[in-house]
């Protein structure tokens, strides 16, 4: 969980920093644009049904989604559904993944590109 966290804890507090200064200027370069747009939609992956919290695995599996980019092409109202597309997956047929998680507590290299392979393929049958 340390590992994925890290990585969106930075991320979200560069996305409140900048959203509160592009309140006062129009004109945003491309990266500022892209960093926005990135924290828009995991402040929204963060957003969890109330009485019905995700598991740590749960969580480590759709926060590395998002702080790898690939919530990115998505519009923020289809954030919800990616999610669950992609908990759906992984529960029906890759459990040896969030198992390995859960146990081990650990995101180790292997087990990341397992679920980088698994990620990625969702992503490109997402519609």
């Amino acid at each position: 969980m340390k590992k994925v966290a890290g990585k969106i804890k930075g991320e979200l507090a560069q996305y409140r920093e900048m959203a509160a200064f592009a309140q006062f200027g129009s004109d945003l370069d491309a990266t500022t644009q892209r960093l926005l747009n990135r924290g828009a939609r995991l402040t929204e992956l963060l957003k969890q049904p109330q009485f019905s919290p995700l598991k740590m695995e749960e969580q480590v599996a759709v926060i590395y989604a998002g702080v790898n980019g690939y919530l990115d092409p998505l519009p923020v109202g289809r954030v919800r559904a990616f999610e669950d597309g992609l908990l759906s997956l992984l529960h029906s047929k890759h459990t040896d993944i969030l198992n390995a998680i859960r146990d081990s507590r650990d995101l180790a290299d292997d087990i990341a590109a397992k679920l980088k392979g698994v990620v990625d393929g969702y992503a490109k049958s997402f519609a």
